[in-house]
């Protein structure tokens, strides 16, 4: 009998997809089950030469032995997309996305707004809060972004919570049901509470987690998370000692080799060695990371933290927590994707480990209907009784506070109705379309051949993440900073963000190339590089990439900065500073 996961990758093959599992894709460790070992090799080879399939066709059939520079002599539109579908024909397969964007969230398109800027998932559609805004009554004081809900924090003990907390009012548990479906997590084995927001959940774990008897904290992010730093600025304050991967440039592979020899035991101890916080993808460079660090983790008697906050939409369907227990996990969730990025943290902690965690009174939220809002309910003119009733006799009247608890999560549902396959196929079909095309920009007349961008973490993979990062330069090899790019981006109706990349770790063969890296922060001992990132969210189109691989392209023009300044000063407007 084949592991959840052998089943995923058979299933997805059988689409022409192959799977994008960690377990069986990264070279790090090699992945066998116990029941079938030649079944789950053979299972490697054929995803491996799926992966291989992809990347050849990706590289060859898009723009082959071009180079592209002038931004007017890009391929049109049109005839991009024609070429990208005869190329990626199971792209048409996730042509239902284009029709629920269309319907559900058509202010993307009556904006000309591209987001980039987002990762996560949306709770609810554009369409549902179209429809809060018309049940609102016209002389309504409530603000024209009226939200469905809103979060408060809550003075309480997170162990007393975790323990004998319950599921809160009607309307919070609502959510916390649906959350817990989502994620394919079971209540029987984990807990829940509700946080603000992804660094009060990060914030909680340092604040609970026993530092005095189990003393590390070791982290694997290849870019600088103000989550991770609050973490860890609280752990060293409780007396942990905080170690981290490192990342070989300049792909930003994780180190290995280091990373092994700090998760391995030097000696064999009963009491757990700390706490070992790992996110699968990062969501700066979009590079995959094994499932099997946080199992070596285990065995070496770490508790596990998994951030699962820059995971696909249905990446959980794959991920078997049969498989793999963390002891925390991370999530985030926002209110409407493209309209209204606020939301809220979860913060699940296994049954089995609640105990041994310490009293701690920071951080946690509840969430309250809004005021007028169609969830908001009367706990105290309604009853279980009420809701009993409807279930078994569903033609009975029952009080309005109680049907309006029924629902709609309409951004989750989408998701669920998509799929793992869809999402997976539509969104790795544009991002490694975007990197091939990105990287076909080159500087005209310069004898070395100047490329324009310099993208950091992997190229064209497989099984990359859908999240890019990456730096303009000029005809001089000077960067580009990333936040003039935002700027201009968002002149341009394109949302991008900017990150920054840490814990490099330079081959010394690549000791040049280090040192024009760090040129501007030399004598600073700083090895950090700041970003521009684009991230490919399930509702992106290849209209969206394609329009920011027709705008990075202007800057293949020596004078476009410059222009854009003047421009900028003579519409009355702040100047652009570099």
């Amino acid at each position: 009998m084949h592991s959840p996961c052998l089943k995923q990758v058979e299933q997805v093959c059988s689409h022409g997809g192959c799977c994008s599992n960690p377990l069986f894709s990264l070279p790090e460790f090699t992945y066998t089950t116990t029941t079938t070992t030649a079944t789950a090799t053979t299972a490697t080879s054929t995803s491996s030469a799926c992966r291989k399939i992809f990347t050849t066709t990706t590289t060859t059939s898009f723009f082959p032995n071009t180079r592209f520079t002038d931004h007017e002599s890009l391929p049109s539109y049109k005839e991009s997309l024609t070429t990208f579908t005869q190329t990626y024909p199971k792209y048409s397969d996730t042509a239902r996305v284009d029709r629920v964007r269309g319907q559900e969230y058509h202010h993307l398109s009556l904006s000309n707004r591209v987001c980039l800027d987002y990762i996560g998932i949306g709770l609810f559609s554009h369409l549902q809060l179209q429809t809060h805004h018309s049940s609102v009554p016209s002389s309504s004081d409530l603000p024209s972004d009226f939200p469905f809900f809103n979060t408060i924090y809550k003075s309480v003990n997170l162990k007393s919570q975790l323990l004998h907390g319950g599921d809160g009012s009607r309307f919070e548990s609502s959510v916390r049901k649906r959350i817990m479906e989502f994620m394919n997590i079971s209540g029987d084995d984990y807990s829940m509470v509700f946080t603000p927001n992804k660094s009060s959940a990060f914030k909680i774990v340092s604040e609970a987690y026993p530092f005095q008897t189990s003393r590390k904290l070791l982290t694997v992010y290849d870019y600088k998370s103000e989550a991770v730093d609050a973490m860890v600025t609280t752990s060293e304050r409780r007396g942990a000692k905080v170690m981290s991967a490192e990342f070989k440039w300049p792909r930003m592979r994780i180190h290995s080799a280091r990373l092994r020899k700090m998760v391995e035991r030097k000696r064999k101890k009963k009491k757990a060695r700390g706490l070992f916080v790992f996110p699968l993808q990062s969501r700066t460079t979009g590079a995959s990371y094994s499932y099997q660090w946080m199992l070596k983790a285990h065995e070496n008697g770490w508790h596990v933290l998994l951030d699962a906050c820059a995971l696909g939409p249905k990446d959980m369907d794959s991920f078997g927590l049969s498989l793999i227990r963390p002891d925390f996990l991370i999530c985030s969730f926002y209110k409407v994707f493209g309209e209204n990025p606020s939301g809220f943290g979860c913060l699940f902690v296994k049954k089995t480990i609640i105990s041994m965690m310490e009293d701690s009174c920071v951080g946690i939220a509840t969430l309250i209907p809004a005021e007028n809002s169609s969830f908001q309910s009367d706990d105290e003119f309604s009853s279980g009784t009420d809701i009993e009733l409807q279930q078994d006799q569903p033609n009975a009247q029952i009080p309005e506070s109680s049907k309006r608890l029924e629902i709609e999560y309409r951004g989750l549902d989408h998701v669920d109705s998509l799929g793992l396959i869809q999402i997976s196929t539509r969104t790795r079909c544009l991002i490694n379309w975007l990197i091939n095309a990105l990287t076909k920009l080159e500087h005209p007349n310069t004898e070395t051949k100047t490329p324009l961008i310099e993208i950091y973490g992997p190229r064209i993979r497989f099984d990359r993440g859908p999240a890019l990062a990456f730096n303009i330069y000029d005809w001089k090899g000077e960067k580009v900073e990333p936040a003039l790019v935002q700027k201009l981006s968002d002149r341009n109706n394109i949302s991008l963000s900017q990150g920054c990349l840490h814990k490099i770790w330079f081959d010394d063969k690549y000791a040049e190339e280090k040192e024009r890296v760090f040129m501007a922060k030399k004598g600073k001992g700083v090895h950090e590089i700041t970003v521009v990132t684009a991230a490919v969210n399930f509702l992106a189109s290849f209209e969206d990439v394609y329009r920011l691989w027709a705008f990075v392209a202007r800057f293949l023009d020596a004078d476009y900065v410059e222009k854009e300044r003047w421009r900028y000063t003579a519409l009355n407007q702040k100047t652009i500073e570099v």
